[in-house]
């Protein structure tokens, strides 16, 4: 099934257009996370462990930045819930893409600037097994 681009449909039928939002950005993301699979190696990939400060600077933005969207504990806000349950039928690698792509037409912005793909691929798999808490005793 061919997906039109977005700008096709009319602006007033705004639950169809959601509809083809999120279809339209899934259909442009299977490529990209299964090139991402791909380069990664087997789906059971591990990313290589950040050192321990980076880790924590990593668990730090998770919590913050991703959090001023998904929520302050992950489960949901204006973007999608991050929690182990709500992540069990996607891959690891494919939220490795999305972290480090963002899903265009939508708020999830591209992570790139910020992260490599094994700390991108890190972070996926960290939330797939439930993100950590952030260890606040080294707060300033």
């Amino acid at each position: 099934m061919q997906l039109k681009d977005i700008r096709e449909y009319p602006r007033h039928d705004l639950n169809h257009r959601k509809d083809r939002i999120a279809r339209t950005a899934m259909a442009r993301n299977a490529p990209l996370a299964l090139t991402l699979a791909l380069a990664v190696g087997a789906a059971c990939a591990q990313a290589p462990a950040p050192a321990p400060e980076r880790a924590a600077q990593l668990v730090r933005m998770v919590r913050q930045d991703c959090g001023s969207c998904h929520g302050m504990r992950l489960t949901g806000g204006l973007g999608p819930a991050l929690t182990r349950q709500a992540l069990a039928v996607k891959p690891p690698e494919y939220l490795a893409a999305v972290i480090t792509h963002g899903i265009p037409g939508t708020p999830m912005p591209p992570w790139s600037a910020l992260l490599n793909e094994d700390e991108a691929l890190w972070i996926a798999q960290q939330l797939s097994d439930g993100f950590p808490e952030e260890n606040r005793t080294h707060a300033p």
